[in-house]
């Protein structure tokens, strides 16, 4: 109950922010807001970045979903070279809003180091599964789309600490640059290696048991 509760809360925030990023594009210019006067000027990288940031977090349960894979493993694929492209166009939009963004050099530097290894870790899976390394290929894209998790996260950070915080914006948004996609790839790592961590902790308590036994 609580794996489906856990995995319920992530589809729904993913779609809620990607929901957000495909609404975004409509909605109007809203003065005196910094980001809308920084978007104004970046040109083609904000519609670039958000619609397809959004279209990266929509598929992102689609590709995690192990049903998907095993009842229409051809919309898997689909869906699955939806997503890269997606990731590939996306992360070169986000490296260049990067340059630019809030919060100067700790948040520039966060969000650059984020768009170069999202494409990074996304290549690699793809890469896993023309060799036929489908475990290997899991991991990767796993961690990839706990990249792409990042605009979920960084909002709830954001708005945690500024909002039932009521911290200062900036220092938060520094700490919602970092934390949004590095505890992500945390709990991510967490949760690949669980399994091998289970079975060693099962393993030493029998060892100990059997210790105690002789």
């Amino acid at each position: 109950m609580g794996r489906f509760s856990a995995k319920t809360i992530f589809v729904l925030l993913a779609l809620a922010v990607a929901s957000y990023a495909f609404a975004f594009l409509y909605l109007p210019f809203q003065t005196g807001n910094p980001f809308s006067a920084q978007f104004a000027i970046s040109g083609v990288d904000v519609p670039l970045h958000f619609f397809l940031g959004g279209l990266a977090l929509a598929l992102a349960p689609l590709q995690l979903s192990a049903g998907l894979r095993r009842r229409a493993p051809a919309l898997h694929r689909l869906s699955g070279w939806l997503y890269v492209a997606a990731v590939l166009i996306g992360s070169v939009s986000a490296f260049s809003l990067a340059l630019n963004a809030q919060g100067g050099v700790p948040s520039r530097a966060s969000f650059i180091l984020m768009a170069l290894l999202w494409p990074c870790l996304t290549v690699i899976g793809i890469q896993r599964a023309i060799v036929g390394d489908t475990a290997g290929h899991r991991r990767w894209m796993c961690r990839s789309v706990a990249l792409t998790y990042s605009a979920v996260t960084l909002r709830l950070v954001l708005g945690i600490g500024t909002g039932a915080l009521q911290l200062p914006f900036i220092p938060v948004y520094i700490a919602a640059a970092w934390s949004g996609w590095t505890i992500n790839l945390a709990v991510c790592e967490l949760l690949l290696r669980w399994p091998a961590i289970r079975s060693r902790r099962s393993s030493l308590r029998v060892a100990g048991l059997d210790t105690v036994a002789s």
